[in-house]
């Protein structure tokens, strides 16, 4: 079921992400913390009818979790997780399309693994700015996908917006190997299939991406270890970052998007 949004807050502009705030996490966000972020404003760009990609902004999973520091790993599951990607899409004007979330489980539907790859359909994707992040799921199975340089090196939100615009944000939740599949049948690997947002269950265990290389890992899907599961937003360059959320190593917990129609 879709998450329900104030249709007010669209008409907003984006609030403390558009400001480059500089951090915060879970342990420091008292009563004077800025207000959530408003959804983000569609704006026009070239050939958006094939938009098909992008990664969750942060304002988004701010706006839709209800809290400054994000979901953490609970994104309510796979089904959820996808909730937060077709939300997303569908504050933008994209809502007609059916979006997935890039991520592995050990445990789907059915009772067996699901791998990120197989969930996504078969291309090509193009980001918001109307250029080509891959033709097919071959095409993403590198370090990083073969398309617009340009969008690849730097994948953009929903907006457009590539990462490097907010700072040290390429850390992406995937629990998912080089290849799009599931990287460890152990739960602690996916932040209990995407259910838990706990400080202590899933430290250094879960696998993520990069959006845009860093010296730390080049891999959009697979680059290293998360430092945890809990709630958490960091925008700072501090090396490998401090505390057990997921967005302590640089980032706020954010996931790639597949639109299953070009």
């Amino acid at each position: 079921m879709r998450r329900s949004l104030n249709p007010c807050l669209l008409a907003l502009a984006l609030a403390s992400a558009a400001c480059g705030d500089s951090g915060s996490t879970a342990d420091d966000v008292g009563d004077d913390a800025p207000a959530i972020d408003a959804a983000p404003v569609p704006i026009d760009g070239p050939d958006q009818v094939h938009f098909s990609f992008f990664v969750t902004s942060l304002a988004t999973m701010r706006l839709q979790s209800g809290s400054q520091d994000g979901f953490g790993g609970n994104l309510g599951g796979l089904a959820g997780a996808d909730t937060i990607c077709q939300t997303a899409a569908d504050n933008v004007g994209f809502g007609d399309k059916t979006w997935r979330a890039f991520l592995s489980v050990t445990s789907g539907p059915g009772g067996t693994p699901v791998h990120a790859i197989d969930r996504i359909g078969d291309g090509p994707w193009y980001d918001r700015n109307g250029r080509l992040v891959a033709m097919n799921p071959a095409g993403l199975l590198m370090a990083r996908p073969a398309g617009d340089a340009q969008s690849v090196n730097d994948l953009p939100d929903e907006t457009g917006q590539p990462g490097t615009a907010m700072g040290d944000t390429h850390d992406i939740m995937t629990a998912s190997n080089a290849q799009g599949q599931l990287a460890s049948d152990n739960l602690t690997g996916t932040c209990m299939d995407w259910t838990s947002s706990s400080d202590s269950c899933c430290t250094e265990t879960v696998q993520l991406g990069h959006s845009w290389p860093s010296m730390s890992g080049q891999g959009w899907i697979a680059a290293h270890r998360m430092r945890g599961c809990a709630p958490g937003v960091n925008l700072i360059q501090n090396g490998p970052g401090n505390g057990n959320c997921v967005g302590c190593g640089g980032g706020w917990g954010g996931i790639y998007c597949f639109a299953l129609e070009p």
